[in-house]
């Protein structure tokens, strides 16, 4: 199901986490926070305002290497990647296919990596 009003609008944020369990545990306790386990690697987190994620690292020792993914929204994820490729950026992860859609990571040629789904 497509929605229109988001198409290419920030819908998601993913975080990485080395803990799942004191990852829940500490943004339920501070924030209240809810969590859908997607797996043992993967949680998600509704409540915050935006809905998002966190992806379990074996390690976090490399700075900068796991900030942040924000992900938009594509009403036409084919198209979007055209743009993408058109304006001078680069796909870094190509399109793959995760519980309710498809997704790919694409790089804006001045140094973020930024991700765009749809269903």
């Amino acid at each position: 199901m497509s929605n229109p009003m988001q198409h290419h609008h920030i819908t998601y944020i993913e975080f990485s986490t080395t803990d799942i369990a004191q990852t829940k545990k500490f943004y339920g306790g501070v924030f209240g926070w809810t969590f859908t386990d997607w797996g043992p690697d993967y949680i998600g987190f509704h409540g915050a305002g935006i809905d998002g994620g966190f992806a379990k690292r074996e390690t976090l020792d490399a700075p900068g290497k796991y900030s942040p993914l924000v992900v938009l929204y594509s009403s036409d994820l084919a198209a979007t990647e055209i743009a993408v490729r058109m304006e001078g950026g680069g796909i870094v992860v190509p399109t793959f296919e995760f519980p309710g859609g498809r997704r790919f990571h694409f790089s804006d040629g001045v140094g973020n990596v930024l991700a765009v789904w749809s269903e």
